[in-house]
């Protein structure tokens, strides 16, 4: 009798360690193979790790070039090869290894839908704890020392000269573009002029952007980019930036200072100012998911001192950002008053691919121009510290624009 006990015993007892080493087994290779399938599709920096509470997943969209059309395609990956039988999945986005958004799905109990669909995750700055699990695990795909060599077209017109409606001004703006570590980014740029009538002082090759930026994510939905370097607007030095989304994440304040120089390319030498000029911007915004619209109001010191208040309102588009600006700064023409519009295209290939560590040539993400409707030459003038920094790629990996992209693709 008791043999024949110790014999059902043991058998249970294999029966049991034998399905739980099977379910093991089967999360591992559902993980591992959606892994390998978002590797094989371009993406960069993928993991993942499963724990009792949920299953997390972590990518960088370096395939696509529109973020939400990237990470649409990584949620049907996802959902193709498997999601976790009652547990929630999380997928956590990366921008530069720097965690960015989530997006959350946790299955209804008793839901007879067999098959999750896009418009049952949740889009969230919130990670809810899940980036500590998944920080430390291997990744695949890295993307630290691959080079992008990426071609910016550069088109600016002016309304100065009475015999002639514009002058035009085209610069093509190669820029090797390197990721060194979490965060931080060398950018190297070169303005190659092709159709120049602004000046001689336009007409000579000359650097552009040359510097390091470093992004870090704070507790509390705090990012925060420094920069040090070469700027745009013939300036140089240094610029900190920090923007906080509220609980409610349609608000957001943001503030940014920066300490620089005068910069200058003259007979084939590049000529620097000592740093003398403080610029700062303190500000709020609101996001209207109902037509992706994004409104600031910011109060702002420029480069020659003045100070002013401007307010910014940007539709945003699958292929397009199209916004309109207005301002008041001190010691600027027509009382102060002055405004414009601003827009950015997305430009193709909305498709690409890295082969290892051989460098990628391609265009910019997008290509824009402001227009000033009063013409002010002097005041309100500021500068833009990082590549990229465009009211296009300002929102891409917004919650709600994502939500949007993932319901109407």
């Amino acid at each position: 009798m008791k043999k024949c006990l110790t014999i059902k015993l043991i058998t249970l007892l294999a029966i049991f360690f034998q399905q739980v080493l099977f379910a093991t087994v089967g999360k591992a290779q559902t993980g591992e193979s959606t892994v390998d399938a978002l590797v094989e599709m371009g993406f960069e920096n993928v993991g993942w790790m499963e724990d009792a509470d949920e299953r997390v997943y972590v990518l960088q969209n370096s395939a696509y070039r529109l973020q939400g059309v990237g990470i649409g395609k990584a949620v049907d990956v996802i959902q193709k090869m498997g999601l976790p039988v009652d547990k929630p999945c999380r997928i956590i986005v990366l921008d530069n290894n720097v965690p960015q958004i989530s997006l959350y799905y946790h299955p209804v109990k008793g839901d007879t839908t067999a098959v999750a669909e896009r418009r049952d995750w949740n889009v969230s700055y919130d990670l809810q704890g899940s980036w500590k699990k998944v920080r430390k695990v291997e990744k695949k795909n890295s993307s630290l020392f691959k080079v992008d060599i990426v071609v910016y077209p550069d088109l600016s017109l002016q309304n100065l000269v009475i015999t002639q409606v514009y002058t035009v001004l085209f610069n093509l703006d190669p820029t090797i573009e390197v990721s060194l570590w979490k965060g931080a980014k060398l950018n190297a740029q070169v303005i190659i002029p092709i159709y120049n009538e602004y000046g001689p002082s336009y007409g000579q090759v000359r650097q552009g952007y040359i510097g390091l930026s470093q992004q870090v994510r704070l507790p509390g939905n705090v990012f925060v980019t420094a920069a040090i370097g070469s700027f745009n607007s013939q300036r140089w030095g240094g610029d900190l930036s920090a923007v906080h989304y509220f609980k409610d994440e349609r608000f957001s304040v943001e503030g940014r200072i920066g300490y620089t120089g005068k910069s200058r390319f003259v007979n084939w030498r590049w000529k620097v100012s000592p740093l003398k000029r403080l610029t700062w911007t303190l500000g709020g915004g609101f996001y209207w998911p109902k037509y992706n619209t994004q409104f600031k109001l910011k109060v702002e010191q420029y480069l020659l001192g003045e100070k002013g208040v401007r307010f910014e309102m940007t539709r945003n588009f699958r292929y397009t950002s199209i916004g309109f600006y207005g301002m008041k700064v001190q010691h600027a023409g027509n009382k102060g008053y002055n405004g414009g519009f601003r827009f950015q295209i997305n430009l193709p290939p909305y498709r690409y691919k890295r082969r290892g560590y051989i460098p990628r040539i391609l265009p910019s993400r997008s290509f824009g121009m402001a227009y000033n409707a009063g013409n002010e030459q002097y005041y309100g003038k500021s500068y833009s510290a990082t590549l990229g920094n465009t009211i296009a790629q300002e929102n891409s990996l917004n919650p709600y624009f994502i939500k949007s992209e993932l319901l109407n693709f």
